[in-house]
């Protein structure tokens, strides 16, 4: 019994050194490989010089050069609209006609009175010129005449009032009255818009005051369509507002397929004649954070060691004004090459391998624009 023990132990004995020495083995290897974090893949783009002119950016509203609704001068029937929605009208065109049947009565029985004194005039002028009528027979005859041309004149200044015509120039909107309806004086019957050329109204801030100037360029953007409108800045208002210390400014844009019409919501850049050299690059490359945005710098560094690396060096930065994808940033030099791709996986010191076939977007103004 004691052999066969002593045999067992033995064999689980050598077992046991085996595997210890297997092991062993296992761990020198294990020890001798390289366990450094290998190089993380980046995109790089190399920082821009630019020169960029400043612009002052705002919001605002088209208005309409001239525009109005269009109100009745008299009460009335309405016989006749001559002008429909939409349609185009010259000055002085008629826009709608309201019943004049009772006034046109009235104005040929003036015009019957006014010719009887006409008549009751020139004999009273010759008969005074024989001395055979006193001059208060006179004077009555010739202030009858003159009074009779008045009623008429009246009459004709009331029934015109009863033709609505257009005061300018433009485009009639929808119509709000229908023909035989009564309308009141006072009562809107049409809108009507001259829209070439067009405003654009917007506010700025009171400290930008001094960077403007008449005839600057503004660009006007419209959701509504894809390029911007071209506007000429024609009047600032001679005062600020109390309540938000801003001022209004007024541009005007000519429109002459008439495709901006009044009210519109419009995005506003006017460009200040003043220049900046500044040092761009995608927004991609910036790493943001509460304690202060950031950029990686890729370049050759070195570890605890001496030997030399292709690093990723972290570098703050301040940001300035953005340009579609690309922001201006203070702290980068012009050449440097900046991580566009890759950057939140990387530290301060990173090993960084550069992969460029594929980049992110870097267009300063791209289409359709950022928003």
């Amino acid at each position: 019994m004691l052999k066969k023990f002593l045999i067992a132990f033995a064999g689980f004995a050598v077992l046991v050194l085996t595997l210890g020495a297997v092991k062993v083995a296992q761990l020198k290897a294990m020890s001798g490989m390289d366990h450094s974090v290998p190089p993380m893949s980046v995109a790089t783009l190399a920082a821009q010089a630019v020169n960029w002119k400043p612009t002052l950016k705002s919001i605002g509203t088209l208005a309409p050069v001239q525009g109005v609704t269009i109100s009745a001068d008299a009460d009335g029937t309405i016989m006749k609209i001559a002008a429909d929605s939409g349609t185009a009208v010259q000055a002085g065109d008629l826009l709608i006609e309201l019943d004049t049947s009772v006034e046109l009565a009235n104005l040929r029985a003036s015009e019957a009175s006014a010719e009887l004194t006409r008549i009751n005039l020139e004999r009273a002028q010759e008969l005074w010129g024989r001395q055979a009528i006193a001059k208060s027979d006179y004077d009555a005859a010739s202030a009858a005449a003159q009074q009779a041309l008045a009623s008429v004149a009246a009459l004709k200044a009331q029934i015109a009032k009863k033709q609505v015509r257009a005061p300018f120039a433009g485009r009639v909107g929808i119509r709000l009255v229908n023909v035989g309806q009564f309308v009141g004086r006072g009562q809107p019957l049409l809108p009507l818009q001259n829209l070439d050329p067009i405003f654009v109204n917007f506010s700025v801030p009171q400290r930008q005051l001094p960077a403007l100037a008449l005839g600057q360029t503004v660009n006007v953007s419209i959701d509504a369509f894809a390029k911007p409108f071209a506007a000429r800045l024609t009047a600032i208002n001679s005062e600020v507002d109390a309540a938000t210390r801003n001022i209004v400014v007024q541009a005007t844009i000519a429109n002459p397929q008439e495709t901006l019409r009044p009210g519109m919501f419009a995005h506003i850049e006017v460009e200040l004649p003043a220049s900046d050299d500044l040092v761009v690059v995608p927004a991609t490359a910036i790493a943001y954070a509460s304690y202060g945005n950031s950029v990686y710098i890729v370049e050759m560094m070195k570890d605890a060691a001496g030997k030399e690396y292709l690093g990723a060096r972290q570098q703050f930065v301040k940001l300035g004004a953005t340009r579609g994808d690309m922001v201006a940033v203070n702290g980068v030099k012009p050449g440097e090459q900046v991580v566009t791709a890759g950057v939140f996986k990387l530290r301060n010191g990173a090993h960084v391998q550069v992969n460029n076939v594929v980049q992110p977007t870097s267009n300063p103004t791209p289409s359709p624009k950022n928003t």
